[in-house]
């Protein structure tokens, strides 16, 4: 079975789930097989959680961000067991193995996981993600901490799509940054 790449983005309220709340998830699937996007996206925006608040530094941050970047993720929200349903049934429809690539992955994938769990009671992904910027340590054979976008090669952004911190926006873009990647260093080996 293939392997899938589930780029997954998430927009949130705050830094840690439970006492915050994820307000957006957008996933685009990626095969390795020619190494392209699916053609297939997912987006959904959550209702927040009962007795979560908003953390003071993030609500800042969205303040400072257009408008429309977070009225985009606030548009149309459902209850979070039935969005992390719909997301793990699309998942689920690509039949092969799903793994959750991110950026980083230590953020979203704690907000993915956590609902997961709480919401559905389990993870397609089992409890691992695949983190692009510790990849590219591997990649470029330098520190964690120097596998920043700003010291990535210059190839490996061309011809994506913007950076918008709208969910599936950003989900497609680092999806392409990581299949980009993939490709080069597989073509290396």
């Amino acid at each position: 079975m293939d392997e899938i790449y589930i780029s997954t983005d998430v927009e949130t309220d705050g830094p840690i789930p439970g006492p915050n709340s994820m307000l957006s998830l957008g996933a685009a699937a990626f095969t390795f097989n020619k190494h392209r996007m699916y053609g297939k996206t997912f987006q959904v925006n959550f209702e927040t959680l009962p007795g979560a608040e908003p953390d003071p530094d993030t609500a800042a941050w969205w303040r400072s961000q257009p408008r429309d970047v977070y009225d985009a993720c606030r548009t149309n929200p459902v209850p979070p067991e039935q969005g992390m349903r719909q997301y793990v049934e699309w998942v689920k429809s690509f039949g092969g193995r799903p793994v959750f690539v991110g950026y980083p992955a230590g953020f979203d994938f704690l907000f993915v996981y956590w609902y997961l769990r709480r919401f559905t009671g389990d993870s397609p992904f089992s409890f691992s993600a695949l983190d692009i910027k510790t990849y590219t340590m591997a990649v470029l054979k330098c520190g964690y901490r120097d596998s920043t976008k700003r010291n990535m090669p210059k190839r490996w952004f061309q011809g994506l799509p913007p950076h918008t911190h709208k969910a599936v926006d950003d989900a497609i873009e680092q999806g392409h940054l990581f299949m980009n990647i993939l490709r080069e260093n597989l073509a290396n080996s």
